[in-house]
């Protein structure tokens, strides 16, 4: 190779260093026009080969053509219909001079009816990427020109070069797709959509914008039943569904599991959201093989808009979430649409994780007291301690508002420590008092607590710290904790050694059966109030009611029946051979001032009414 190519190779080098996918095209164009001076010949291309289509395509040339003598003006070429110069490009791995001759004369042809010009000759290396063949590089004479074994060599030198870069290219390309795509189903990924999102909400933006997030129901099952890659499978031709009815109308990804995000491109209310909610619903909800299998899955949809300028990406998907999870708990396959309740719940229940911890330290928390009246004199035969949180901004707050909260974030243990400890307490001072010595105090406990390895120690230290005899405490638990029966069963046997009396609380209403009550120590049951609520006037309520007395005397247990608020209620309960009772009728939930009070006097005033 002749000195002068070595330096024309080297700067081609340098220059195809700093390309990129925007400049590459112009680069080399830039190249192609010094390259035709350096070779002093006439015309000069760069194409690509797609095998997959089979076509050749333009990537640059130099001189532009107004007139390109291809088949198709935009210059890609069919290998399939190319004349012989063309489809030798498409497997060409040396490099090729081609001069005047009966193989070129179709081409020539071609190329005198398009710029006058009789003969050519053509030389061209081929792009080679792992053994295939992915472009070549070409210079035309409009005249017979002979090529040296330098020139070629630095031809094919050049062509490796460009080889090089369009590999470059493809693979920050790819690398780039990755970063904002999702691996399986090639939708956008949650990093792309949080940026697609925050730029339709930025000020001054046309809104509003809304956002649709789905999410398929039962996956689980599937998963299971016929293995992950199945489940894999749906979400892939979910994703395909979604894709395909949408089209360029709505940017569409997933963000993770069987979660897809649809953002419509144009500003949309909630009213016209909702509808396409709804044709997607319809879209998605079609069968699917599966191993052999045509499976069916519906689709749960939450629907939430955001105004540009005020709401920000993570705010207003995370409302979709809301209404989704509200859509799940309704039971799936319909849409629900965020609204001001729930903006008011899912800010309670931020407020609550960030600031619960704190309220335990700072004893912000307090309890109330809960008379379980006895209905047949109005006597007072225990009291249920229910824990009340004074926040410092939204006040009172009962249970509903935290607990679930608690038990999500794994507060539910310290806070049932710290309700039995302080509850036991009031107890003791209430006995120091003379205030109703034979007073039952009932404590709920959460299956958190339930399953630690030393609850049954806990409660023994709490009892030996307050000198409270084991039976004046009765532990309630709730029917959830059944779903582990052996669990359930050993923590339950372990306090009852203690002497501590158990309790099942809201019965009816979950896991319970005959075996539980059979193999677990329980020594009381209470009615659901939903049950109690209703007992006026729902035939089916008094049934199970009746039933639930019924099984409590067969086991030999004590019944209370919770949500007494009306006298109907009571005699009802009476009538059906139930006396133990707690409810608005009897009192509200009170605190420890009022409690001492009423527990002092011992009995619900005007009990039973005349």
């Amino acid at each position: 190779m002749a000195p002068s190519l070595d330096l024309v190779v080297t700067a081609v080098a340098t220059q195809l260093m700093a390309a990129d996918t925007n400049t590459a095209a112009a680069l080399s164009q830039c190249i192609l026009h010094d390259l035709v001076a350096v070779f002093d010949v006439d015309a000069s291309f760069l194409r690509h080969n797609d095998h997959d289509a089979r076509v050749t395509k333009l990537v640059a040339e130099w001189p532009p053509r107004h007139d390109i003598p291809d088949p198709d003006p935009l210059g890609d070429v069919a290998f399939e219909n190319a004349d012989p110069v063309f489809a030798i490009l498409e497997h060409l791995t040396e490099p090729i001079v081609i001069r005047p001759d009966p193989i070129t004369e179709e081409y020539g042809d071609r190329v005198e009816r398009a710029n006058g010009i009789p003969v050519i000759s053509i030389t061209t290396a081929p792009l080679l990427a792992h053994g295939v063949t992915t472009g070549a590089l070409g210079f035309i004479k409009f005249d017979d020109r002979d090529w040296t074994t330098e020139e070629l060599n630095a031809v094919q030198a050049i062509a490796s070069m460009f080889a090089q870069l369009q590999g470059r290219l493809i693979a920050e390309d790819r690398l780039r797709f990755l970063a904002d795509h999702d691996d399986l189903t090639n939708l956008y990924n949650r990093r792309a959509l949080i940026g697609h999102l925050d730029g339709r909400l930025g000020a001054g933006q046309p809104g509003p914008v809304s956002v649709l997030l789905l999410d398929l129901d039962r996956l689980k099952t599937l998963n299971d039943y016929l293995g992950h890659g199945s489940g894999d499978k749906f979400i892939q031709v979910a994703a395909e569904r979604l894709r395909d009815s949408l089209g360029d109308s709505c940017v569409v990804g997933r963000l993770g599991g069987d979660e897809f995000v649809v953002i419509p491109v144009k500003p949309m209310d909630t009213d016209d959201a909702e509808t396409l909610a709804d044709r997607l619903r319809h879209e998605v909800n079609g069968g699917v093989a599966v191993g052999g299998e045509v499976i069916k899955r519906t689709v749960s949809i939450g629907v939430a808009t955001g105004a540009p300028g005020i709401d920000s990406a993570s705010e207003v998907i995370q409302r979709a979430d809301e209404a989704l999870l509200d859509a799940k708990k309704a039971g799936g396959d319909r849409i629900t649409v965020y609204s001001q309740e729930m903006f008011a719940r899912q800010s309670l229940r931020t407020d609550v994780e960030l600031h619960l911890q704190q309220g335990i330290e700072d004893d912000a928390l307090t309890l109330h007291y809960l008379p379980e009246v006895d209905l047949r004199t109005g006597q007072i035969l225990a009291v249920e301690a229910l824990v009340r949180w004074l926040h410092p901004t939204r006040g009172l707050l009962s249970p509903d508002a935290f607990i679930g909260v608690a038990e999500s974030i794994n507060l539910a243990g310290e806070l049932g420590r710290w309700v039995l400890r302080t509850a036991c307490a009031q107890w003791a001072e209430w006995r120091a008092e003379g205030v109703h010595p034979s007073l039952t105090l009932r404590v709920n406990v959460s299956p958190a607590q339930l399953v630690t390895a030393n609850f049954a120690d806990e409660v023994s230290h709490i009892l030996d710290e307050f000198l409270m005899p084991a039976p004046a405490l009765c532990l309630e638990i709730t029917e959830s904790v059944f779903q582990d029966v052996e669990v359930t069963r050993k923590g339950l046997l372990a306090v009852q050694d203690l002497g501590v009396k158990l309790a099942i609380d809201d019965f009816g209403t979950g896991y319970s059966s005959l075996a539980y009550l059979k193999s677990l120590p329980v020594d009381t049951i209470k009615i659901d109030k939903g049950f109690v609520l209703r007992l006026a006037e729902d035939e089916g309520d008094r049934a199970i009611v009746r039933s639930t007395i019924g099984l409590a005397e067969a086991f030999q247990l004590e019944v209370v029946a919770e949500g007494v608020e009306t006298t109907t209620a009571a005699d009802l309960l009476l009538q059906y051979g139930c006396h133990r009772a707690q409810g608005f009728l009897l009192s509200r939930p009170i605190d420890r001032v009022a409690a001492k009070a009423l527990l002092k006097h011992g009995r619900i005033d005007d009990w039973p009414p005349k």
